[in-house]
């Protein structure tokens, strides 16, 4: 099993709580999300500390994350993105 830190590279799209997040950022080992909840901004800041210390939790296939405001539960999602370039092929 891989860190979260490592997951997180290689991440479309994130689960916090249940919510997906497509606005998330890892630079520096710190971890800043944004996301839209109705109508409402919620934003979460996390530590490369914060992130070293994340547990895996085989039973629900999520991470247990916690920093100053709470403990959360982070899923890691990969994707694939559609190419704005026209296929050379049609």
């Amino acid at each position: 099993m891989t860190g979260l830190t490592e997951q997180l590279e290689t991440s479309g799209m994130l689960l916090i709580n249940g919510l997906h997040v497509f606005d998330f950022v890892l630079d520096a080992g710190e971890l800043r999300i944004e996301c839209m909840d109705g109508r409402e901004l919620k934003r979460w800041r996390f530590t490369a500390e914060q992130l070293a210390a994340a547990r895996f939790d085989d039973a629900q296939q999520s991470w247990e994350i916690s920093n100053d405001t709470g403990s959360y539960q982070l899923v890691c999602l990969s994707g694939f993105s559609a190419s704005d370039e026209d296929d050379e092929q049609e």
